[in-house]
């Protein structure tokens, strides 16, 4: 099983970026999946999952309303858009699969990608 995140960059606050996860050597359109971020001296962070079809979503109140979680089981792939990034937005953000949900979610994880955000 292998996750690959990308997207991620250098963005001034207020800015946007979109992360993406591919997964692949899993049914993808049977795991949930969750993003999680880590930033320097932090623990890991639940920032947002959605089901494996689709229809549930959730998101960790710090994000709400800013990031948008989204998948596409044709292409392997869950997307996470985040708009306004603050400062304290920067960390690694990994992406997880399992069937589990939520903050549970974490069979799997992919390597992580940086996301900086400049104030």
């Amino acid at each position: 099983v292998q996750l690959v995140e990308s997207g991620g960059g250098l963005v001034q606050a207020g800015g946007s970026l979109r992360l993406s996860c591919v997964a692949s050597g899993l049914t993808f359109s049977t795991y949930n999946i969750g993003w999680f971020r880590q930033a320097p001296g932090k623990e890991r962070e639940f920032i947002a999952s959605v089901s494996w079809r689709g229809f549930a979503t959730n998101y960790a109140d710090s994000v709400k309303g800013r990031f948008s979680i989204s998948r596409d089981n044709a292409k392997n792939t869950v997307y996470l858009k985040m708009n306004n990034l603050k400062f304290e937005d920067s960390a690694v953000y990994y992406c997880a699969a399992g069937k589990a949900l939520g903050v549970l979610i974490g069979d799997y994880w992919g390597q992580g990608t940086q996301v900086t955000v400049s104030s």
